[in-house]
């Protein structure tokens, strides 16, 4: 059982730092290789397995009274950066609501950027800041990236996104 668990374990986490990578045929198919495998694994044994039920929402879900944003921009181009460069931006966001703004999380969509951001309530009419780090390593050519931003406003999550041409 041990030996089972470890197999998913292994690929979900190939699966995880394929994603980073440039999708091209040879990421595809090396995606296809590790999804066969895991399908392949030994079925766990229920009877002996602990049962777990995942309850825990997609997004996180913030308590807090809505308010409403306004950001400087939700997309950035960095233009050409040299492959392996590290770059950021950073975005402004404006509480525009009557409440306290509480960013909750933000879920960049691949492990080559991390975000930062203002983690204290930003007051109305006040201003917080959204950074994302960009690692260029492992990417050729033109990419798109994004991450989500989760806070108490109604339509959460808030897309933001950069391009950039990576050259080498």
């Amino acid at each position: 059982m041990k030996k089972t668990l470890s197999i998913i374990a292994l690929s979900i986490i190939g699966l995880g730092l394929v994603s980073c990578k440039k999708e091209n045929k040879e990421t595809q198919n090396a995606e296809a290789s590790v999804i066969d495998s895991a399908s392949t694994a030994t079925p766990i044994d229920s009877a002996s397995a602990p049962v777990s039920e995942d309850t825990t929402p997609a997004a996180p879900v913030s308590n807090q009274p809505t308010t409403s944003v306004a950001l400087s921009e939700s997309n950035f181009d960095f233009g050409n950066i040299k492959k392996g460069d590290k770059v950021e931006h950073v975005y402004e966001v404006t509480n525009t609501g009557t409440n306290p703004l509480v960013i909750s999380e933000v879920k960049p969509g691949c492990g080559c950027t991390a975000p930062d951001f203002t983690k204290e309530p930003i007051m109305p009419g006040k201003k917080g800041k959204i950074t994302l780090h960009f690692d260029s390593t492992n990417f050729d050519g033109n990419v798109q990236k994004y991450a989500d931003v989760y806070a108490n406003v109604d339509k959460a999550p808030i897309k933001l996104t950069f391009t950039a041409n990576i050259q080498p």
